[in-house]
């Protein structure tokens, strides 16, 4: 019998056989994950030289200024261009894979110049440094994009979502330590510099990708309403809150704890909580996926940054801030395939790869109106704690409100509790119509008063030119 198993076992290694051929065999996914794996790690290291930069540097007085002029900016794609060219994209043949390759290359060029800035101390290194930030969140719309085109089927595409959510988590670690070894030994440059080759090889990587079509033709009538579709908009806005809630806070401790006396360590502390918490999430969520629904795990998600801003601010300090670091890391990781398994199940029809870079934009938009807050207004970290309490409660509240509603109207449900719901969404619907009628009334009244002379009673009606036929 050994004899036997002996040459099947170093059949099994050898190239020449199938299973050896396969062994060797980098799928579409193995490539772009590859990409994924240069890219985050090249952040991590950008992460690592911010820590010792001009950011921290400067009083955060002086600091709070340019990031605030600069985050401005990186809304600008997200709000004006990425509507308008990503259908374009959508329908190019390799489009998100160059959007990639495009943005790891930028990113490296970017780091070559933030290194002279830093020799320089040019306040243009915010500039930088949040252009780096803007590539990122494009280079993330567009490995969503792509992800439904290297997977083999439908069942393989939250699995691989997450395995893409565990690399980011990891390499992040891996690629935070060389670049700190480096930051202690020769200062910032060589942690920037070490981030600008590997932005390069992520670029270099990224050509190995297949090009592919992520949608070949607009979208038809059948795949707009099942994107409209009640559970997707509600799964939608709440995967927004929490998603705006994670830039809210990666920019209020940023500030927080650039405070006089307070040392750098214990930012360290809470990102590392954030981050670990994230890969925890995304590790964590395919399994609990199989003991509870997709739309619970969401709301659980919600209750769980209610419950951490409590505790946070009832503990405060250091510990209270990784608390509600590590609770909305983790809720923004599960929630996020949470909502894609969501979006798969309901809209069957629907392209993926298009459905995902349209939501995707949201989310990051969202993020970057959340960051945006504690930059233009300078909040201690119990009162953005109190924040993040008040709106994961209201989006709590609205989205459990929303299905009760929905199931209602649907007819799958039909209780004490859906029928409250519909009348509670029916008082909201109301008031909100009422609130906007009042503020176009107040609108129309400061016109009015600005520009009198458009609503005088005894002006002539204006005459109009009869057409000549």
């Amino acid at each position: 019998m050994i004899e036997e198993t002996e040459p099947q076992a170093a059949e099994g290694f050898t190239p020449q056989t199938a299973a050896g051929a396969r062994a060797f065999l980098i799928t579409p996914f193995g490539r772009l994950a590859r990409t994924h794996a240069a890219a985050t790690a090249a952040d991590a290291m950008v992460a690592a030289a911010l820590a010792d930069s001009l950011f921290f540097s400067l009083p955060a007085g002086d600091a709070r200024a340019p990031v605030l002029k600069y985050l401005l900016f990186t809304m600008m794609p997200f709000a004006v261009v990425a509507p308008l060219i990503g259908p374009l994209i959508d329908r190019l043949r390799g489009g998100h894979r160059y959007v990639m390759i495009a943005t790891a290359l930028l990113r490296s060029g970017l780091c070559f110049f933030m290194i002279e800035s830093i020799k320089s101390g040019s306040t243009i290194f915010f500039l930088e440094a949040l252009g780096i930030l803007m590539m990122q969140k494009g280079y993330q719309i567009a490995r969503s994009a792509l992800v439904p085109t290297v997977v083999r089927s439908d069942r393989e595409l939250v699995e691989a979502n997450s395995k893409l959510t565990l690399l980011s988590g990891i390499m992040g670690f891996v690629g935070i330590i060389p670049a700190g070894i480096l930051l202690k030994a020769f200062g910032p440059k060589w942690s920037l510099g070490l981030a600008m080759v590997t932005f390069f090889v992520a670029a270099v990587v990224g050509f190995r990708i297949p090009k592919t079509r992520v949608a070949s033709a607009p979208a038809d009538r059948t795949e707009r309403i099942e994107l409209r579709a009640p559970g997707i908009i509600l799964a939608g806005s709440a995967m927004g809150v929490l998603r705006g809630l994670v830039g809210f806070l990666t920019l209020l401790l940023a500030f927080d704890f650039r405070g006089e006396g307070v040392p750098k360590w214990q930012f360290g502390v809470v990102v590392g909580a954030s981050v670990f918490s994230g890969l925890v999430g995304a590790a964590v969520a395919p399994r609990i996926r199989n003991v509870m629904s997709e739309e619970s795990l969401l709301t659980s998600c919600l209750v769980l940054a209610v419950v951490a801003a409590v505790a946070a601010i009832v503990i405060g300090g250091v510990i209270g801030a990784s608390i509600i670091a590590s609770a909305v890391g983790f809720a923004g990781s599960a929630g996020k395939l949470s909502f894609d398994s969501i979006l798969q199940r309901d809209a069957p029809d629907a392209n993926r790869g298009r459905s995902f870079a349209r939501f995707e934009t949201r989310f990051q938009l969202t993020w970057v109106i959340g960051a945006f807050i504690p930059v233009a207004v300078k909040l201690p970290a119990s009162g953005g704690f109190v924040i993040v309490l008040m709106v994961a409660g209201a989006a709590t509240f609205s989205y459990v409100v929303g299905r009760l509603a929905a199931s209602h109207r649907s007819g799958g449900r039909i209780t004490s509790a859906t029928t409250a719901a519909v009348e509670i969404e029916q008082r909201f619907g109301d008031f909100s119509g009422q609130v906007r009628g009042r503020l176009a009334q107040g609108a129309q009244a400061a016109v009015r008063r600005v520009r009198p002379e458009r609503y005088r009673v005894d002006r002539p009606p204006r005459r109009r030119r009869k057409r000549v036929e």
